[in-house]
């Protein structure tokens, strides 16, 4: 079955090229378009699409807040895309529930490689957007924010190995790095993966790096690995 993109933004010239670039991909399907994000929310729910790529700024209601409805009414991912690399805007988008997030100024590649890897349940950051600047923005007050005692109540019913492969997600490694670092098999991580996102009520690992930070099991800046150049 091909992934069901739904494509929201203002600017009829992008949702064109959006729209020639993934239907050329025989994986991938564009099931509607909005050209703002009331129209958004209502077609999410009817066409219920595999996953939304969501412009920021459109009038009547943001792409913020119809994330934040697309994510709690539908099963569908959304890929935020701006102009804007701004920290407010990736903070906002994966409070929101987003599971990526991407620069306009992309590759045709890039665009299409996203949509796969969100639709396959994985998180997705542009390449400006590093992993210093996730763990400072959902820390609240940057890398140098005085610690946060960990919340023990949202990660009680954790076990040992889950919590720690938790710990690994939220400094943004991959399941094969988490596996070494950790001993053990990519099979074990994955299963690990899947098994804290249920217990958490999670949708994905963008929102596990987001409650990482929160209870303060993982500081801002914490063994966070260096931004690339």
């Amino acid at each position: 079955m091909p992934i069901r993109v739904l494509i929201a933004d203002d600017q009829a010239l992008v949702r064109d090229g959006f729209g020639m670039i993934l239907s050329a991909q025989p994986d991938l399907e564009v099931v509607g378009e909005a050209a703002d994000g009331a129209e958004a929310i209502r077609a999410a729910r009817e066409l219920r699409p595999d996953v939304v790529l969501m412009d920021v700024r459109m009038p009547n209601v943001d792409g913020i807040e119809a994330t934040a409805a697309v994510c709690r009414d539908t099963a569908a991912r959304v890929l935020v895309l701006t102009t804007f690399d701004l920290d407010e805007y990736v903070y906002d988008a994966l409070r929101a529930g987003a599971s990526g997030f991407l620069l306009k100024d992309m590759r045709r590649a890039e665009l299409v490689e996203a949509v796969r890897v969100v639709a396959g349940g994985e998180a997705l950051l542009a390449p400006t957007v590093t992993r210093r600047l996730i763990a400072d923005v959902v820390g609240r007050g940057g890398r140098h924010a005085a610690p946060r005692p960990a919340d023990d109540s949202r990660l009680a019913t954790l076990t040992a190995r889950e919590t720690d492969t938790l710990r690994q997600v939220a400094r943004g490694l991959s399941n094969a790095e988490i596996a070494r670092e950790l001993y053990v098999t990519e099979h074990t991580v994955k299963t690990h993966v899947s098994s804290l996102l249920s217990k958490l009520g999670l949708r994905d690992r963008v929102q596990a790096v987001v409650l990482a930070y929160e209870t303060g099991l993982v500081q801002p800046g914490e063994n966070a690995p260096p931004a690339p150049s």
